[in-house]
């Protein structure tokens, strides 16, 4: 596979001085990154996944680049007859991970132009494709390192780079990058600008929490595990948060997405498991408590915690869909309410509801460990009834779905009612 690389000059540019009228939230300038298409190159477009490098963040006073893989109906083929414009969608890894040539592949093959980008200044292999159908059979997980790279992805960019310049802060850099690819996207002739959603896995899904704060185009938002309060509870980044001492409190005001989230107005999908040791479940209801605008929750029992687990909820899809590609919405609980011995869940939905349990625990100590027990509840004309938790239920909530196997679940309720 050829590599075609095309040099450019001034490819990313300086950060100036904040213009009057600029909007500026923390270290981020939002008019700069939602009205500036980032410079760009193309460094492979032989194949159905494609590769480029787009202009990033400076980096302790260096401009860097950021790679990534796109892929859409046309490129690999897969547009309808007379199609020549797709909805758009920005993909965010999580810890650990980069740019993922499966999930933009995935999402192309959902009908979407798809962006993923590597946010620790890295750049992965290439994908491999079966010569006689030229579909994708397998994709390398060694990284190399750019160059002219951003900030790597571990706790010392993270956490302790805090204070001072921040051009050295990876959350500034990992929101900035995901608002630079989204105004890329946007500006490619076959992307609708007007239908863009994004969706992110663990850190990615902490960033996507960012993002969908911070830019406001977006008309959906799907942040997995991610989430706020990382400063407290049983978050394993507490203890980074706690070390930094005299500099916590600017980390939290800066970089938690409980500092940003009463800002987003972007529908929002919260997808997360009962047992998760990286978001717990109390940081992700008053994580989730902190969204004024249009916002649903899906809860599964023991989720796995991995980029596959994270992108395998069809809910995902569903949920961008039905603010992005006219698909039907994912079925909308309204709130709890505990009548003698029942709970009772009012539901609003166009697809037919199958079923519904009510999740709960009397376990105590870390969350993550905690075994959960299911009791069925009953579906009727509008509302679910399910029986009230026992008396030893300390955290609990009521999930159903509907005839598509669609799951969203309620509020999450802790101690009994």
């Amino acid at each position: 596979m050829k590599i075609h690389i095309i040099l450019l000059t001034g490819l990313c540019l300086m950060a100036g001085p904040a213009l009057a009228n600029d909007e500026q939230v923390g270290p981020w300038n939002l008019t700069s990154l939602k009205q500036t298409v980032p410079s760009m190159r193309w460094a492979d477009q032989s194949g159905p996944i494609h590769s480029l490098f787009y202009a990033g963040e400076p980096y302790q006073g260096h401009p860097t680049e950021v790679f990534a893989f796109y892929a859409s109906p046309r490129t690999t083929g897969k547009a309808a007859p007379g199609q020549t414009t797709f909805p758009g969608v920005v993909l965010i890894h999580g810890g650990g991970g980069t740019a993922f040539a499966e999930w933009v592949w995935l999402w192309a093959q959902r009908g979407y132009a798809a962006i993923a980008m590597d946010l620790s200044g890295h750049q992965p292999d290439a994908p491999v494709y079966d010569p006689k159908t030229n579909t994708l059979v397998s994709t390398k997980q060694t990284r190399h390192r750019l160059p002219n790279g951003g900030p790597d992805q571990g706790h010392p960019q993270k956490f302790d780079a805090i204070g001072g310049d921040t051009t050295d802060d990876w959350p500034l850099h990992a929101a900035a990058s995901a608002i630079r690819a989204h105004s890329l996207l946007r500006s490619f002739p076959e992307v609708d600008a007007n239908r863009t959603a994004v969706t992110g896995i663990s850190w990615g899904g902490y960033t996507t929490c960012l993002v969908a704060s911070l830019d406001d185009r977006f008309k959906a938002a799907v942040p997995v595990y991610g989430c706020g309060f990382l400063h407290e509870g049983e978050s394993v980044q507490k203890p980074s948060i706690d070390k930094l001492g005299e500099r916590r409190d600017s980390w939290v005001k800066t970089y938690d997405p409980s500092s940003l989230l009463p800002r987003c107005r972007v529908p929002i999908l919260f997808v997360n498991g009962t047992n998760d040791v990286h978001y717990p479940l109390d940081s992700y209801q008053k994580s989730f408590d902190l969204v004024p605008g249009p916002k649903q929750m899906r809860i599964q029992v023991k989720m796995p915690h991995g980029h596959p687990s994270g992108w395998a909820p069809q809910e995902i899809g569903w949920f961008i869909d039905s603010h992005c590609a006219g698909g039907k919405p994912l079925p909308i609980p309204g709130k709890l309410v505990v009548e003698g011995t029942e709970v009772r869940l009012p539901v609003k939905s166009v697809t037919v509801i199958k079923e519904a349990f009510l999740h709960y625990t009397t376990e105590t100590g870390p969350r993550s460990k905690r075994n959960w027990q299911s009791l069925p509840a009953k579906v009727d004309t509008g509302v679910i009834v399910a029986p009230r938790p026992p008396v030893e239920a300390n955290t609990w909530f009521i999930g159903l779905s509907d005839e598509r196997g669609a799951m969203v679940s309620s509020e999450i309720q802790f101690g009994h009612p």
